[in-house]
């Protein structure tokens, strides 16, 4: 897995050495020898992983990191802070300034790499979600800011066979979050991660293999996203970068540091809300461009692609295509005598009640105004009789509510029912036989069912 990576360093060698390591792995690599020039080519190349020296002329590293998770435009991208061996305070410094990882110098090989790609395989998910997001910005159905990831205490699993060990890592997370150590939620195998925002895993376990269990996770449908934080020893570094290849999201080595688990857990608890955020408004655009935001029905579009749909399956010999139109009897004179505030909650009402009343496989939509379409799949002429005479009696049965509830209303609804005749028949046909059976329910007196089914 390629990517392009921007590395910021003041000495040259620095720069070239970490450029041929990266070059020479099929990295594209773009060089910067200070802070402000890293800032100023990050928002112009838009890399997908940044290197950030700590102490460089003009702007320092932390300076920068800041600066560019500060800016929208650039936020999303990783980035690796590049520090001297065991300087603590620069690594908690970095970490806090929104860094993603970091690296010591001299930078180990497999180091590099492995962090390098764990962190694309973020950078990938990211740029999926900010392209359906910017598509559904166009469209229309995405308003507002970027979700910020708000931080509210987080849910982290601790899987360390080692007690001891589990319960202090649990005891310095207590303040900030909501962790629980394996033994406290009853053995992996009862439990289920709901709500989980965050798994610990120790490499040092030796009653099951850690390893095993972070490919697992990685693999489940349920799991797959969730961020693994693993601890290693110094001596078993190459297992660690293991687990990142593997899928885990960030490694921290014994003796644990407990100002630096608890920046790290917060950097991953961070990214994960962010996700999770994006993900949620995506599905509520999706759920936004297809619905009728009046009455939570599908609308006119949808309507229209899954008549097309199942036509098409009818056609084939899946068995008979029902529909039914039905349309509020005297609906403008609501609008004209109450207003079009009764008139919305007559709509919302018989929409509620249409809803109620069809089968689960039937798909309610607002088809426009008063009018509404029932597209019934797999259903003969005499079953969407049925369910169109019981949508007819429910609306008539009981008044409807309006004014806030402090009124009534009674409300009748007239319906035509059709049902393909033939293969080779189109929506306009089918939609045109529903229109002319709703015609003659409305010529009859309205208030009842009529059908052009076979």
């Amino acid at each position: 897995m390629s990517a392009h990576v921007l590395v910021a360093d003041d000495i040259l060698a620095n720069r070239k050495l970490l450029q041929a390591k990266l070059s020479h792995e099929y990295f594209q690599v773009s060089t910067a020898c200070n802070g402000q020039e890293a800032v100023d080519l990050a928002r112009a190349l838009q890399p997908d992983i940044i290197l950030l020296d700590v102490m460089m002329p003009v702007m320092d590293g932390f300076e920068a990191c800041e600066i560019l998770k500060a800016d929208r435009s650039t936020q999303h991208i990783p980035i690796v802070m590049v520090t001297a061996l065991g300087d603590r305070e620069h690594r908690l410094k970095g970490l806090s300034a929104g860094a993603d990882d970091f690296l010591t110098k001299p930078v180990d090989d497999f180091a590099l790499l492995s962090r390098v790609r764990a962190l694309t395989k973020y950078k990938l998910v990211m740029d999926e979600l900010r392209s359906r997001e910017a598509s559904g910005r166009r469209m229309g159905v995405i308003e507002g800011d970027d979700p910020n990831g708000q931080m509210s205490p987080a849910r982290i699993l601790i899987v360390d066979d080692n007690e001891r060990q589990a319960r202090r890592i649990s005891l310095a997370l207590k303040d900030d979050h909501l962790p629980m150590t394996i033994q406290e939620a009853g053995g992996l195998s009862g439990n289920k991660n709901t709500g989980i925002d965050l798994l610990i895993l120790s490499l040092e376990s030796k009653s099951f293999d850690p390893l095993r269990i972070c490919a697992h996770f990685k693999t489940a449908i349920g799991t797959r996203d969730l961020p693994i934080l693993v601890i290693a020893d110094f001596e078993d570094e190459a297992r660690g970068m293991r687990a990142l290849e593997l899928g885990a999201s960030d490694i921290i080595m014994r003796p644990i540091d407990t100002e630096e688990l608890s920046a790290r857990v917060k950097t991953q608890v961070r990214k994960k809300r962010y996700v999770d955020a994006m993900r949620r408004r995506l599905d509520e655009s999706m759920e936004l461009a297809i619905t009728d935001q009046l009455t939570g029905l599908y609308n006119r579009r949808h309507m229209l692609n899954q008549l097309g749909q199942f036509l098409n399956r009818a056609n084939r010999g899946d068995g008979p295509l029902s529909v039914f139109i039905a349309d509020i009897d005297h609906f403008k004179s609501v609008n004209d005598t109450y207003g079009h505030d009764v008139g919305d909650e007559v709509l919302k009402q018989f929409a509620e009640r249409m809803r109620e009343n069809v089968r689960p496989a039937d798909i309610p939509c607002r088809q426009g105004g008063e009018e509404f379409v029932v597209i019934m799949p797999n259903t003969a002429g005499d079953v969407a009789s049925s369910v169109a005479e019981r949508v007819r009696r429910h609306v008539c049965g009981e008044p409807f509510r309006i004014d806030s509830g402090k009124g009534r209303l009674d409300v009748t609804v007239s319906l035509g029912v059709a049902t393909t005749l033939s293969a080779g028949e189109t929506e306009d046909d089918v939609i045109k036989r529903a229109d002319e059976a709703l015609y003659e329910a409305k010529h009859a007196g309205r208030n009842q069912v009529k059908s052009r089914a076979a």
